[in-house]
């Protein structure tokens, strides 16, 4: 890599973003990487500041040195396999731009869709419950993507949100903090499942939401997946049924009326956990496709 004089603009001989940007699409490319225009780009982004549409008119101008050694940073990590989201560090997530590391998860389209879902839920219940703010738990909150999003995203809410994990908690706080207004509303709580949430709340949470982990322990994953983000968000145990099961058979007496549970899972799991929903005590489950037309969701309602 040639890299400029100094910290600034360089001279002639300095490498400009485009050129970085044009080795890291070859280099990206040559590994086996399955999108190296599209990784290649958000690398020179990270690197050089440029966002979005500054990007066209900044390849043309020379990169620093503290850019140029972000970079190859960067690259070097990409190609070793870490997942890009990793490796800029940040990801966006619906309408906010996530703090994510090894601590959590990588938030997915399907996750967005699950927000998109209990939304739809709060405001059927807001429509009923007009005189107080409603009350959500997030259990097994990760990067804090599912909270953070419900509390930008609607007014007059609250949501507790917990995680069994220490580190993942301190990466959804880091998100908090730079969520502004809103983050006044949003608590998080260290601990598994509902056991993480005061006693008070027993009776009173509008809505239950959740992308717990439902991969069982023989189940194969790639190894972008498996061997980078963390198995205890990812693996449930040897069924993958068992956070799952957890949260259907505890939920009702957590529950206000009306309430709601919104679990994320795989689409082989669905009809099994619709089911569970129904014998746990729910007046009624729904399962909700993706976009791909997959089952990735089960709404579960008391009356």
């Amino acid at each position: 890599m040639t890299a400029p004089p100094s910290d600034g603009p360089g001279d002639d001989a300095t490498v400009t973003w485009g050129q970085l940007q044009r080795e890291a699409r070859g280099r990206l490319a040559v590994a086996g990487m399955p999108s190296p225009e599209i990784d290649a780009r958000r690398i020179v982004e990270e690197a050089s500041g440029f966002d979005g549409a500054e990007l066209v008119l900044g390849l043309s101008t020379a990169a620093t040195v503290r850019g140029v050694a972000s970079f190859d940073r960067m690259l070097a990590r990409r190609v070793a396999g870490e997942p890009l989201q990793y490796v800029v560090g940040r990801w966006g997530f619906r309408t906010l731009d996530l703090l994510v590391d090894r601590r959590v998860l990588i938030p997915r389209p399907e996750t967005e869709q699950v927000v998109g879902w209990a939304l739809d839920e709060l405001d059927r219940i807001r429509a009923e419950v007009i005189d107080r703010p409603l009350v959500v738990a997030d259990l097994g909150t990760g990067s804090g993507a599912i909270a953070l999003s419900i509390v930008a995203e609607r007014d007059r809410i609250e949501v507790w949100a917990t995680d069994a994990s220490a580190d993942a908690l301190d990466v959804a706080r880091a998100n908090l903090a730079g969520l502004g207004r809103p983050a006044t509303r949003v608590r998080l709580a260290e601990g598994s499942w509902f056991t993480a949430l005061p006693a008070e709340l027993m009776g009173r949470i509008d809505v239950v939401v959740s992308n717990p982990p439902y991969v069982s322990e023989v189940d194969a994953l790639p190894p972008e997946v498996a061997d980078w983000e963390p198995a205890a968000a990812l693996v449930s145990g040897p069924s993958g049924l068992e956070a799952l099961l957890v949260l259907v058979a505890t939920a009702p007496r957590w529950l206000a009326h009306p309430g709601v549970l919104i679990v994320e899972l795989a689409p082989t799991q669905a009809e099994l956990v619709r089911t569970s929903a129904l014998a746990a005590g729910f007046d009624e489950a729904t399962i909700a496709d993706d976009f791909a037309g997959r089952h990735r969701a089960v709404v579960a309602r008391l009356g």
